[in-house]
């Protein structure tokens, strides 16, 4: 669903931009309370790193499109599995990584509607779509089962929430004249689709980080209840049952780390080859319905990677597969390299706060 320039006019453009930076200003100190993990001592540590790998993941995935129409494909969005995974103030920072590096090194999304695409991809999925789940798990019997279910909902729903967001941001700056009505029945038509695709990837991937390390999944926290004893007919928490903590070498994420790069690797710099070649959503509502009259050619269009594909390379597959692999590098470094920063800045702060002349001198 990424806008290219020219489809929303410069003030809306610039609007979304002010919006998304705010947003995004509020998500960094957010997400140092995230990252912190002051419900969890120890989780600082393994969040981190998490958070540069989920946003490399995201960027593999979405170079998966699948079809989901005659001459339609999708691909993950991802605001709905960052959010649950490392909490949705750093879920945004991870989806924004990857829309950042998509723009400037690949051409995929506008400079111009960079803040359109993170309102509209980043915030507006996370924050459906993690309400959505808190709301659910809040109901639902306390398992790993419903945080799966939860998560399979809540992507699924926050498709269709951005389709919705882009037609109304549409509405008040798009460029060509066309009837509102008939994109928005497009746009969510073919976005509750790519909708079931996202939720199958996201219950999917957080069932499987679920099932090796529970405790690095931020939608899981306080999962567990404690043993519970009826003594003199009022149930009491039974003491001394919590499990000992591991020792730090045994709950280190290096492995599961590990894994998720060489799987995003793999994707990006393999599978992504067989991916679908049919327009997404949002560029086959626009060619349909003409709101891509006034599309601008992208100004990194020139760039060696542009396109997802290496300049100079012949062969297809090399250089799709040598573009992918790259990208997935060069946004694990990102998302990874903002997570410390954030998380520096938040024991910084503690520091400061914790010093008795107030400067950590």
């Amino acid at each position: 669903m990424h806008a290219p320039d020219g489809f929303i006019d410069a003030p809306v453009s610039a609007a979304a931009g002010l919006f998304a930076a705010g947003a995004v200003a509020v998500s960094l100190r957010g997400a140092r309370r995230e990252l912190e993990g002051a419900s969890s001592p120890g989780t600082a540590e393994r969040t981190a790193p998490l958070a540069g790998l989920v946003a490399a993941f995201i960027f593999a995935v979405q170079m998966l499109n699948f079809p989901v129409a005659a001459g339609t494909s999708g691909h993950l969005l991802g605001g709905a599995l960052a959010a649950i995974l490392v909490g949705p103030y750093t879920g945004v920072l991870c989806v924004s990584v990857v829309l950042l590096m998509q723009a400037v090194l690949f051409a995929d999304g506008g400079l111009t509607a960079l803040g359109v695409n993170i309102t509209d991809m980043a915030i507006v999925t996370t924050v459906v779509a993690y309400a959505l789940f808190r709301g659910l798990v809040a109901v639902l019997p306390r398992s790993r089962r419903s945080v799966t279910a939860a998560s399979f909902v809540a992507a699924l729903v926050s498709v269709p929430a951005s389709a919705l967001v882009f037609t109304l941001l549409y509405a008040v700056g798009g460029t060509a004249d066309v009837s509102i009505g008939k994109v928005a029945t497009a746009m969510v038509g073919v976005h509750v689709l790519i909708g079931i695709g996202e939720a199958v990837i996201t219950a999917l991937t957080v069932g499987a980080v679920l099932a090796v390390r529970p405790d690095l999944v931020h939608g899981a926290r306080g999962l567990e209840r404690k043993l519970k004893l009826r003594v003199n007919g009022e149930l009491i928490d039974a003491p001394g049952t919590a499990p000992e903590p591991a020792p730090a070498a045994a709950r280190s994420p290096r492995t599961v780390w590990i894994a998720g790069l060489v799987t995003s690797l793999v994707l990006a710099g393999f599978v992504s080859f067989y991916a679908s070649a049919d327009p997404d959503g949002l560029e086959k509502v626009a060619t349909d319905h003409g709101i891509d009259a006034k599309a601008e050619e992208h100004a990194a269009a020139g760039s060696p990677l542009a396109d997802y594909g290496v300049e100079d390379v012949d062969d297809a597959r090399l250089s799709g597969g040598l573009a992918g692999a790259i990208g997935v590098g060069v946004t694990v470094v990102a998302g990874t390299g903002v997570a410390w920063v954030v998380r520096r800045r938040r024991a910084d702060d503690t520091a400061d706060a914790a010093s008795p002349s107030g400067t950590g001198v």
